[in-house]
């Protein structure tokens, strides 16, 4: 009997409307008991009830984070997918080692020369938020196995859309598979679209 095979992880990419560097500070201020910042970021969005003032939050910072940015639904329901079809599976659980389409692009695709921010926008999306690359820790992995890998703002997410678009880029010529950075690049620019169209950033995050 053949041994049991892992599959890969999941990778979703969620929309945001906060900015993430905006919340790191208003989200430490909460771990103390100061709420008052975080809930005005927050806004009329009754996302983090379990906040009272003067009480350290019982929330870990990743999922606060988590939480507080997300573009939620004027109703309270949960954000709108930015692609409910196949680009989200396809670059859900891309088929590489670990299912990761950002790193294998930011491994197999090469920049032309000239100036181009296409491998830094890459790097904060699917790393951004990784071993404290925000200047502090804890706001990459959170209870419940929640993991955010990185982000982009709304022009971020304008710029590696036109980056991507403009073709400023090539494939290193050992790439593992034929036509994977274009797949992943062609997919990658579906959820790109959709966030521009609808004024939002982009949150990548992990399910194991």
């Amino acid at each position: 009997m053949g041994s049991y095979i892992r599959p890969s992880s999941f990778h979703t990419f969620d929309p945001i409307r906060l900015s993430l560097e905006s919340l790191i500070e208003p989200i430490n201020e909460s771990m103390t008991g100061n709420h008052e910042r975080l809930l005005d970021l927050v806004g009329g969005y009754n996302v983090l009830p379990e906040l009272k003032e003067g009480e350290p939050s019982p929330i870990d910072r990743a999922t606060s984070l988590f939480i507080s940015a997300l573009d939620w639904q004027d109703s309270g329901e949960a954000p709108r997918a930015l692609d409910g079809g196949h680009s989200r599976e396809r670059l859900g659980r891309f088929p590489s080692n670990d299912g990761n389409a950002i790193e294998y692009l930011i491994e197999h695709a090469i920049e032309r020369k000239g100036k181009t921010d296409l491998h830094s926008l890459l790097d904060k999306l699917g790393r951004g938020l990784i071993d404290g690359n925000v200047g502090q820790s804890g706001f990459g992995v959170g209870s419940g196995g929640i993991e955010l890998l990185g982000w982009l703002e709304v022009s971020d997410v304008i710029d590696l859309r036109k980056e991507i678009e403009r073709g400023g880029w090539s494939v290193k010529s050992e790439e593992p598979l034929d036509g994977g950075v274009q797949d992943a690049f062609r997919h990658l620019l579906v959820f790109l679209r959709s966030a521009s169209k609808r004024e939002r950033g982009i949150l990548m995050r992990r399910h194991s």
